[in-house]
């Protein structure tokens, strides 16, 4: 028998012990496709997931700020209201954005990592400050001149 003792594996589940989910806060999250594969350079599949991260059905009490969908990632931009954790809401918008693809194009491939990360903006951090790094990724990425020829992004403000 082995007795060596078993030492926790690094790992996001590691990283996620202790971290909460405060209703009403503001998170930056950042989620990224299986394997970094650039999934949403189809515009079929990026339409079928944008569907989702505005359907408040989905959302329930929490709202989309902002989100920009890239080829291999996603941000969003996320206050969360009482009836889901950040969890939930990663989850359901994974979920239902797979389910969308899947639908369109009949595959069943996994599309999203399992991880994701997430900063909970402070009080005295700038809420739209956050929305415009967001939507400036496309810019920094070189995909496009201007922001208003990225097609996969909103925001509450416009």
């Amino acid at each position: 028998m082995d007795r060596t003792r078993r030492l926790p594996q690094p790992g996001h589940r590691t990283l996620r012990r202790g971290r909460a989910s405060l209703p009403g806060h503001v998170y930056h999250v950042t989620t990224t496709t299986r394997s970094r594969a650039p999934r949403f350079a189809d515009h079929d599949a990026a339409c079928a997931a944008c569907r989702c991260f505005e359907n408040t059905t989905l959302l329930g009490d929490a709202r989309m700020l902002a989100w920009v969908l890239m080829p291999d990632h996603a941000h969003w931009l996320l206050q969360l209201g009482h009836r889901r954790s950040l969890p939930g809401i990663i989850h359901v918008l994974k979920a239902s954005s797979t389910h969308n693809i899947h639908r369109e194009e009949g595959g069943c491939e996994l599309v999203w990592s399992r991880a994701y990360h997430d900063h909970a903006l402070r009080r005295d951090e700038d809420v739209l400050a956050a929305a415009r790094y967001i939507i400036a990724n496309p810019l920094r990425a070189g995909l496009v001149r201007r922001i208003g020829d990225y097609p996969y992004w909103n925001a509450i403000w416009l």
